[in-house]
């Protein structure tokens, strides 16, 4: 394998990576600020749910893959050749090391804690000792793999659930992975509903359960009109905006004395999501981590 590296200015980087794509034959083009490290480092994506602050980076290094020594070359003579690339310039062509990608890939994802008790696991490490649960999960096309602060703040809402409070039927509103509905039937709910709005979710979901040896009568995944009545539990991993949209809807499903569970929500936005969802539900913030918080509400029991 060998790399291409070209620096070149906002108005080509696009045009640039199509003809490397499309004509020129790479195997992969990525794009990194040319300016990355320095003072000159332009910071290009906003925070989730706002738009990127700008169109891409002043200077951009493109890096592209080709199988062969010669192709590079023909790509970068073409390229340097045509006219209104004045502003491309080659930086680098070298030969890239052999290596086990595959190997390489899975040494960046370990066990995930999530209680000392309760963890995500690939399937290319052994559980640690002492694990109770396990969630047997890859990395993927969906979203979820415990990694990251807002999963991981919902897997430990239901580990650790005020006063031992039973699951019973759990609804997870934008599944991803379909990690969040696994933890909970692996916990103990007595049915789940796992719904996304990309169907890729909803297959990544049924695959991700059938691994986990969780039986499709107990978790159904499906789009989001598949959700139906109250849950005792109401799950939902996404982001501020859509939370805002969705809380009638989501705060509907709560069943008396059950609990909604939303994340994907910064800090700053609290008082915004409180305020939204005041006409159904008094919010709180039940956990933080990284910037990130949980919100949680429990609708007040049915009276007898």
């Amino acid at each position: 394998m060998f790399e291409l590296v070209l620096r070149a200015p906002q108005a080509l980087v696009e045009p640039v990576s199509d003809a490397l794509m499309d004509e020129l034959g790479a195997l992969s083009v990525s794009v990194e600020d040319a300016d990355a490290g320095s003072a000159g480092e332009q910071a290009l994506f906003g925070e989730p749910g706002l738009p990127a602050p700008a169109a891409g980076w002043e200077r951009s290094t493109l890096t592209a893959l080709f199988d062969t020594e010669g192709a590079a070359e023909q790509a970068a003579a073409w390229l340097l050749a045509q006219e209104g690339t004045a502003g491309v310039h080659l930086q680098a062509l070298h030969a890239v090391a052999e290596q086990d990608w595959v190997r390489l890939t899975q040494s960046q994802f370990g066990p995930v804690e999530i209680t000392p008790e309760f963890w995500v696991v690939p399937s290319w490490h052994e559980p640690p000792a002492g694990a109770r649960w396990v969630i047997r999960l890859d990395p993927g096309l969906a979203f979820g793999t415990g990694t990251h602060p807002t999963t991981r703040m919902c897997l430990r809402w239901l580990a650790r659930r005020p006063h031992g409070t039973a699951l019973g039927r759990v609804l997870d509103y934008g599944c991803g992975s379909g990690i969040l509905a696994i933890g909970a039937a692996l916990l103990g709910a007595s049915a789940v509903d796992a719904v996304d709005i990309d169907p890729a979710a909803v297959q990544a979901t049924r695959d991700n359960a059938l691994r986990n040896g969780v039986s499709a009568a107990l978790l159904v995944p499906g789009l989001p009109a598949t959700a139906h009545g109250e849950y005792d539990v109401v799950l939902a991993n996404i982001l501020a905006t859509p939370l805002r949209l969705l809380a009638p809807l989501l705060s509907g499903h709560v069943a008396p004395g059950g609990w909604l569970v939303l994340a994907g929500i910064l800090e700053r936005q609290a008082d915004e999501l409180t305020t939204t969802y005041a006409p159904w539900l008094t919010l709180a913030v039940a956990d933080r981590e990284d910037g990130w918080i949980l919100m949680t509400a429990q609708r007040a029991a049915a009276e007898q």
